[in-house]
């Protein structure tokens, strides 16, 4: 991430294209975010049927793919990250349609992927989630062929155990193909309990073991959910009931002593946090608003003391 500037920094974040968020909106966000100098997009095959009135994934996909047809100069400048794992093959039926992790079931879901985004490759393949059903080997050869076909460039793991990440890694040495070279997590500035269950099912957090191995190993760290769904500044969305506790009350008034002496947003000043650790966020704006406030959140200035009384709030 050390070349990237401004908006190139971040990742636009498009799981509600198609449902949520609809096409005209998802475009105008997609042009203000290439204008602004934005690279990365990040998608799945599986968004998003919760939202989706047929049950199934590739709305997302299949808006970017739209968004590229009408820009042709667009490929050219975004680079895609998608994901498989969780697609529910029935619908209305998840988890126990999900596609999982085996060779066919990565090879299809590619296929699926990029159909709908029109495209030949992709630029990031993530492992969605573990499949313990499947033998993490047979995993790593499929994920490995696509690089070796051409249909993906880079591949990487999200919400996988660091030593799990490590295990593949090996497999694929051995194998003599591409390594998972990605780790994707839930990661904010506020933290839940210890031992809370998140509202959201399949997120894992990142530990500071799985940062500490990343940088260790030259591993790209991307964080979703950086904002906790509008959490911090949004009294309609307030943070759920796993981050209840004294440390977020610590947290937050740090956190708002540093917007004082910044000028800057609680968003901002969160996003920056995480840009200072070398940390990749994914931003899932829902107007041109929040995506300028979040751009602008590069440029936010956080100091050596800063960094060291956020860190002690938590």
């Amino acid at each position: 991430m050390a070349g990237d500037r401004g908006a190139a920094r971040l990742v636009l974040g498009t799981m509600n294209y198609g449902t949520t968020v609809d096409r005209d909106r998802a475009f105008a966000l997609l042009d203000r975010f290439v204008e602004l100098g934005g690279q990365w997009l990040d998608t799945a095959n599986c968004y998003a049927f919760w939202s989706d009135p047929s049950g199934l994934g590739g709305a997302s996909e299949r808006v970017i793919g739209a968004w590229l047809r009408a820009r042709p100069a667009g490929r050219a400048r975004v680079r895609i990250a998608t994901k498989v794992r969780y697609d529910p093959l029935v619908a209305h039926r998840w988890p126990e349609s999900a596609e999982g992790l085996s060779a066919g079931a990565v090879a299809a879901g590619v296929a699926g992927s990029l159909s709908r985004l029109g495209v030949d490759a992709v630029d990031l393949l993530w492992a969605h989630g573990e499949d313990r059903s499947v033998p993490l080997a047979e995993t790593v050869a499929a994920f490995g062929a696509l690089v070796s076909r051409g249909t993906v460039r880079r591949v990487g793991a999200a919400n996988h155990a660091s030593w799990r990440v490590e295990q593949a890694r090996a497999l694929a040495r051995d194998q003599g193909v591409a390594q998972w070279s990605a780790l994707q997590l839930r990661h904010s500035l506020a933290q839940p309990r210890p031992g809370a269950a998140l509202p959201d099912q399949g997120h894992k957090l990142l530990a500071a073991d799985d940062l500490d191995y990343a940088h260790t190993e030259g591993l790209d760290v991307w964080a979703y959910t950086p904002l906790i769904n509008g959490g911090y500044v949004r009294p309609d969305k307030p943070l759920p009931e796993a981050y209840d506790h004294p440390g977020t009350s610590r947290v937050l008034g740090v956190l708002d002593e540093i917007t004082v002496e910044t000028g800057a947003t609680r968003n901002q000043v969160v996003l920056a946090w995480l840009l200072r650790q070398g940390i990749r966020p994914i931003v899932g704006v829902s107007s041109l608003a929040q995506l300028d406030e979040a751009v602008d959140a590069v440029d936010v200035p956080l100091d050596d003391g800063q960094l060291a009384r956020l860190a002690a709030a938590r």
